[in-house]
């Protein structure tokens, strides 16, 4: 059986690769955890990739790839951006007053127990990112930083926990509506 013999050469080479591609990626993100992210997410695509062989200029394909991915991650802070300019304008709208309306009251208490039986049911690290991010309003970096995994993660925890809620407290409000 023979055994795979990695190219010294071309061993250096990547990892000189890595080290200006990293380079790169941080001095367009305001994020260093988010650019070691992006740059592991090339090499993971390069490996992946079936035709490397082909490549005929590695390291513009490289650049090429951490653009993409730069590109790609400036979409998801324009979105979470916009999503953050709705929530905010929804906070500064005033609540109704529940006491003149006791069934509002009561709804708004009983959609906070199914929210609290929802997030039950979520892994203890999706509840802690959900919880952290939207309960005491820390940044997906601070939340990183405390649980110790990356931001890329907590973006993951955080999108699945919220996902995971919306589903049911709107399959749990189909159940409530007469039909």
């Amino acid at each position: 059986m023979s055994r795979f013999k990695p190219d010294p050469a071309l061993a250096e080479s990547l990892r000189e690769f890595y080290t200006q591609i990293l380079h790169f990626l941080r001095k367009r993100t305001d994020n260093a955890s988010d650019a070691a992210d992006m740059t592991q997410d090339v090499f993971t695509q390069w490996l992946g990739y079936q035709d490397r062989a082909k490549v005929q200029q590695p390291r513009a394909f490289l650049f090429q790839m951490a653009r993409n991915l730069l590109r790609d991650h400036w979409r998801r802070q324009q979105v979470r951006q916009s999503v953050h300019a709705d929530q905010v304008e929804r906070e500064d709208e005033p609540l109704s007053d529940e006491r003149d309306d006791p069934m509002l009251a009561a709804h708004r208490l009983q959609r906070l127990e199914q929210l609290k039986t929802v997030l039950a049911e979520l892994s203890p690290r999706r509840r802690e990112a959900l919880i952290l991010h939207r309960f005491e309003g820390l940044s997906q970096a601070q939340i990183a930083q405390r649980m110790g995994i990356s931001v890329s993660m907590v973006e993951k925890h955080i999108a699945f926990a919220l996902l995971h809620c919306k589903q049911h407290l709107q399959r749990d409000s189909g159940k409530e509506q007469p039909q």
